[in-house]
């Protein structure tokens, strides 16, 4: 057996997938778009043949909340397709290797670099499936519109993302957002757009049995934060130097690097986040950017640490309110870590959050739900 539903039945016969009804529809939703790509075999020669433009099989936004099986229907998907010009490609990454294009086409000074990034890009696929459609910074929301407008329009070429977001939430709150509002009326007219958020959370089953709160830092958290990484993002161990990072935009021209980024999963350390200068405005864009983030290298907090224990408080309270997942490596357990100080009596309450984000009840919530 060798089509999407065909593969698809084997995981449920063999107990590695539930019954999921939404989940089903998704599958026969793809498996259709296969038969469309696979139907049109040999267009793409004559295509660049005659000069003609073909009509793109219509594309799909699978969108829903984490842990639901988006990304192992889009691994389904790639693997299946008996197509020799696709591509499956983290959507943050993809957009990195754009913005290279577009600068190296600015050296030659001829002009708009759009439609000629478009046009490499066209010549080498006829599928492009993305992972985690995300869009977090002014720059890319500025070229997507036109970007994937020549993609779909122009060159035919189908295009299949998975996202965390219904359309109309992508890049909501964005700077200057209004810009990128056509790109998601391009999303909505030219691909099929399918929830997928059934009973069943893959990711929780993931992440079963490990702790959220690793102490003492040392070797022992190390590798504990880094098998939640990788189990929760897919990435083989064995290429974790290329795990990709991120610039996060964070209004008014300023970006946090966030030295791992994939999926939906953020890696930072407590120097990053709390002894810099930091405030709400960044930690929310954080908490909107991530439904998981991994925190390193806590200290205990003494009483000179007041503004360090101040930012982590705000900090907390970010994660709490958009009901991120919280996994760290601290000196010691939530309690102990701002004992005495200015403000150590408000941080107790940061302590409660800090053991509610434990509970199995908190970890069962989705990204932004309210508890």
């Amino acid at each position: 057996m060798s089509g999407l539903i065909a593969r698809y039945e084997e995981l449920l016969a063999t107990g590695q997938l539930r019954p999921d009804p939404e989940q089903r529809a998704a599958a026969e939703v793809l498996e259709r778009l296969q038969d469309g790509l696979e139907s049109r075999k040999g267009t793409g020669f004559f295509r660049r043949l005659t000069g003609k433009k073909i009509e793109p099989v219509r594309g799909i936004y699978l969108w829903g909340g984490v842990g639901r099986g988006k990304s192992m229907l889009m691994d389904l998907f790639h693997d299946t397709v008996t197509i020799p010009a696709k591509r499956r490609v983290h959507f943050h990454a993809f957009m990195l290797e754009v913005h290279q294009r577009i600068r190296k086409e600015r050296e030659k000074e001829s002009g708009d670099p759009i439609a000629p990034v478009a046009s490499a890009i066209a010549a080498e696929v006829r599928c492009l499936a993305f992972d985690e459609m995300v869009v977090s910074n002014s720059a890319d929301a500025m070229i997507m519109s036109r970007l994937f407008r020549a993609f779909i329009v122009d060159h035919g070429i189908t295009l299949v993302t998975t996202s965390n977001r219904p359309p109309r939430d992508l890049y909501k709150d964005g700077l200057n957002r209004e810009h990128f509002l056509p790109f998601i009326d391009l999303i909505e007219s030219q691909m099929d757009v399918v929830k997928l958020d059934g009973p069943t959370d893959y990711r929780l089953d993931r992440i079963g049995g490990m702790k959220c709160w690793h102490h003492p830092i040392g070797a022992a958290a190390t590798a504990q934060l880094r098998e939640l990484f990788f189990r929760m993002t897919d990435f083989a161990p064995e290429d974790a130097e290329h795990v990709p990072s991120a610039e996060l935009d964070l209004g008014g021209g300023r970006f946090l690097h966030v030295p791992k980024s994939l999926k939906g999963v953020a890696v930072f350390s407590f120097k990053r986040l709390c002894t810099e200068a930091r405030g709400a405005s960044d930690y929310l864009a954080i908490a909107r950017a991530y439904h998981t983030v991994i925190i390193v290298g806590i200290p205990q907090m003494d009483k000179d640490m007041r503004n360090e224990a101040a930012r982590f408080v705000t900090l907390i309270d970010a994660l709490y309110e958009y009901r991120v997942k919280l996994f760290v490596a601290a000196a010691v357990e939530p309690e102990n870590l701002y004992p005495a100080g200015d403000g150590a009596f408000e941080f107790e309450r940061t302590v409660s959050r800090l053991k509610e984000m434990q509970s199995a009840e908190y970890m069962a919530l989705g990204h932004g739900e309210e508890a």
